[in-house]
């Protein structure tokens, strides 16, 4: 809104503090679009919940007895971090939009990094669990590889804004691109042509809600349809077309196994680590420290790609949330850092090319 002419700023600035009132009334908190990126989200930490699960059972002894240590302690912890920081980024995004007048914010996501959970699994607990076959050594030796990173994430915060400021757009969106093709989807898309009578028409789905200016029946989110069309597909066909049968009695033995956990508080674990012989934990820092340095630069690239959209977001703040995100994960037993999701590409209240939580 602009006004010209007025040689009165006190009108001016009442008249604009009027218009931004109204326009933050304008932001509901709730938009149908906003559905679409709760699926985008949802399914991209899902993935990764299910990713931690495999990987921890079958390398770091997570399984029989010692499923506690993922059950009681991980999933917990990971679900604190994902709750405070999702919060807090909705609350930003919110700010954002009621100081600027808008109503088409969108939220920057918040999940499990990728590369760092691979990272941590196979350079850090794993190795840990075959030198000592404890799972318990591994968990802690996750805790304090977590712990790490949240410093150092939070400690970037003091240097962030001016590299962010120094560095080319181009720079920073580019590598970004390439850690999303390279470690995040390329896999799936192989697994897509694997399977294609389950995934081809979930693809479909997805190139359709990306690209077309069509809307499903009933106004239904595109993510929520790919979802349910790869479900029925996969339960559906059988299991000599599909290579994947779909058994009603695992489905029970799951349910079977559920429970409510609430998250636990694991600083003595942690500082436990430090009781251990100094050369146990200290060579394990080569991996811990480059990987915080790039959970830091991955953060910058995505209030990059937000900013890149129109929406600028505060850094300093932002660092500050995801370090100490991922330090409270660490004290409630989750190993896996939970910085800003690096599939953070703006949609505008929706879910544009990569899960992005609408707002």
């Amino acid at each position: 809104m602009e006004i010209h002419g007025s040689r009165n700023p006190h009108l001016f600035a009442d008249l604009t503090s009027v218009y931004n009132a109204r326009m933050s009334a304008a932001y509901p908190l709730f938009v149908k679009r906003d559905l679409d990126g709760f699926f985008g989200l949802f399914i991209d930490n899902l993935v990764q919940l299910l990713l931690i699960v495999a990987l921890c059972s079958a390398l770091c002894g997570m399984n029989g007895p010692d499923s506690r240590f993922l059950y009681e302690h991980i999933l917990p912890g990971a679900a604190v971090s994902l709750l405070l920081g999702n919060l807090f980024y909705a609350w930003q995004a919110r700010r954002l939009a009621r100081r600027e007048g808008r109503n088409d914010v969108t939220a920057l996501p918040y999940g499990i990094n990728t590369p760092s959970l691979l990272v941590f699994v196979f350079f850090v607990m794993a190795p840990v669990y075959r030198q000592t076959h404890s799972a318990e050594t591994a968990w802690k030796m996750g805790l304090l590889a977590c712990f790490g990173s949240g410093l150092i994430e939070l400690g970037g915060l003091l240097v962030a804004e001016r590299i962010r400021r120094h560095t080319p757009r181009a720079a920073l969106l580019s590598t970004l691109a390439g850690i999303a093709i390279g470690f995040i989807s390329m896999t799936f898309v192989l697994q897509i042509f694997q399977n294609p009578l389950i995934a081809m028409v979930p693809l479909g789905v997805i190139l359709i809600t990306y690209f077309s200016r069509t809307q499903f029946p009933l106004g239904l989110p595109g993510g929520l349809v790919a979802l349910v069309s790869g479900t029925l597909l996969a339960w559906l066909l059988p299991a000599d077309w599909t290579g994947h049968g779909m058994s009603g009695d695992a489905v029970a033995v799951a349910w079977e196994s559920r429970g409510w956990h609430l998250p636990q508080w694991a600083g003595g674990a942690l500082a436990d680590v430090f009781d251990l012989p100094a050369e146990t934990w200290v060579g394990y820092l080569s991996v811990i420290l480059p990987m915080g340095l790039f959970n830091v630069l991955g953060s910058l690239q995505n209030i990059e790609s937000a900013e890149a959209g129109g929406d600028r977001f505060d850094t300093r703040s932002s660092l500050a949330v995801n370090g100490l995100g991922t330090i409270v994960a660490a004290l409630f037993g989750s190993c896996l850092p939970t910085p800003r999701s690096t599939s953070a590409i703006r949609a505008g209240r929706g879910w544009g090319p990569g899960p992005a939580i609408a707002r």
